[in-house]
């Protein structure tokens, strides 16, 4: 049986996976969520299976936006993605010179508003 962010027919992202791409896609800059915040906001999938969508075809959305639950990076890309905090001016614990993972109390986005 496939889990919810597999691939569906022909290779083709499954409908779960484009909503969390869409979703990724509206997070402002300077703000992240955490992979079971994307869930949450969906109402379906869990953390994991975010994860694993990002990691098949997050590389067209702001994926640096979209962190571990205490503000870490996602793994294997932490170099990247702290350049890109610092560029958009992402709140980070330390600061944005030396920290090295996001403070999630002042950078956690809500979800989209209306």
């Amino acid at each position: 049986m496939a889990e919810r962010g597999d691939r569906g027919a022909e290779g083709l992202p499954t409908p779960f996976a484009e909503d969390v791409l869409d979703l990724v896609a509206q997070i402002p800059e300077g703000r992240v969520a955490a992979y079971g915040d994307l869930a949450e906001l969906l109402g379906s999938g869990g953390a994991r299976a975010v994860g694993t969508v990002m990691a098949r075809y997050g590389s067209d959305v702001p994926w640096w936006r979209v962190v571990r639950s205490d503000g870490r990076p996602p793994q294997g890309h932490e170099k990247t993605a702290l350049e890109h905090y610092r560029a958009e001016g992402t709140p980070l614990v330390g600061s944005l010179l030396t920290g090295r993972r996001v403070d999630m109390t002042r950078a956690r986005w809500p979800g989209p508003t209306g």
